[in-house]
């Protein structure tokens, strides 16, 4: 497919921009790495409401919390393995058990951050987040979902967790509404269910449309909010189509496809089959050679939903 490729970090310090021009209590916090995460760009307009807090998340999230009891509406930055892992107490104790209105935008979370290697690739932060009462966790597949999702989560009462990836990816939702919780259908089928988050919904298309090729008709979901989830979406799927694909660039343990399952085996038992990262680490490499290696790719997900067909057959 010709589609044109964005970066989502780019939306969101766009998105922050336009937000600081008309909400005078938004303020921002980053921990050293404003460039990466672009909020160098809401810095760079509103200097008196950003704050460098240093190589210091935990304190970071803290001083977030502080900002939200005062009534200030903090957007928290830095990469996802030191938002949810290193401050993953502070996040807890100070941010979500009182429920305080600050909004985690993580970047370069999953395997694509390639060469940075196991130690940064975070592919738990879904599962760490999903634990925790309160959070509310989204994962945008593009860079005008990303917009939709900053300026969404605003007047959300509650901490809210936004997944980000370093790569740039292809726009699909453009003239797509965004609602949280709501999950969005990109293409329908009757055969099987692929449901995806994040970098992988672009991928799970692509999948649908050789499935096509091949006689099989797939519907396609891409499953933004993964707290609090589509129970509807998820269970018209299982009711409707022989069995449901999960695809997301996270361990499968705690993500998108244990919370798929967890709502299936207890609603309407269906097979599910599980694409994303096994119960390991990651390792240093270029991206695309990453997520062919773990199974991410358009030819495991055709695999995967033909065995699924296999079975009912």
């Amino acid at each position: 497919m010709n589609w044109k490729k964005e970066s989502l970090r780019d939306a969101y310090g766009t998105a922050l921009v336009e937000l600081g021009k008309a909400r005078s209590e938004i303020v921002v916090l980053d921990a050293d790495l404003s460039s990466s995460t672009k909020t160098s760009m809401f810095a760079k307009a509103f200097p008196d409401r950003f704050f460098n807090v240093g190589i210091a998340e935990q304190n970071m999230m803290s001083i977030a919390a502080g900002l939200a009891y005062c009534g200030k509406i903090p957007f928290v930055s830095t990469f996802a393995v030191f938002a949810t892992g290193r401050a993953y107490d502070q996040v807890r104790q100070s941010i979500s058990y009182p429920r305080l209105n600050v909004r985690i935008v993580a970047t370069h979370s999953g395997l694509s951050v390639g060469g940075d290697g196991a130690s940064h690739q975070m592919c738990e932060d879904i599962g760490l987040m999903r634990s925790m009462p309160n959070m509310c966790i989204i994962a945008p597949c593009d860079a005008p979902q990303t917009k939709k999702v900053i300026h969404a989560v605003v007047d959300y009462t509650g901490p809210v967790y936004v997944r980000l990836v370093r790569q740039e990816l292809p726009t699909i939702t453009a003239d797509m509404d965004f609602k949280i919780g709501q999950a969005d259908v990109l293409a329908d089928g009757s055969d099987i269910s692929i449901i995806s988050t994040g970098s992988m919904v672009s991928t799970a298309l692509l999948a649908s449309m050789e499935l096509k090729k091949q006689g099989v008709s797939a519907r396609v979901i891409n499953m933004h909010t993964i707290k609090p989830i589509d129970l509807k979406t998820i269970l018209k799927c299982a009711r409707e189509t022989a069995g449901i694909v999960t695809v997301e660039e996270h361990t499968v343990t705690t993500g998108l496809g244990a919370a798929v399952a967890s709502v299936t085996a207890e609603h309407v038992p269906c097979t599910v089959k599980r694409i994303g990262v096994p119960d390991i680490f990651g390792e240093s490499g270029e991206p695309d050679a990453l997520l062919e290696k773990y199974g991410l790719t358009v030819e495991n997900i055709v695999r995967k939903a033909k065995e699924i067909l296999e079975v009912r057959k």
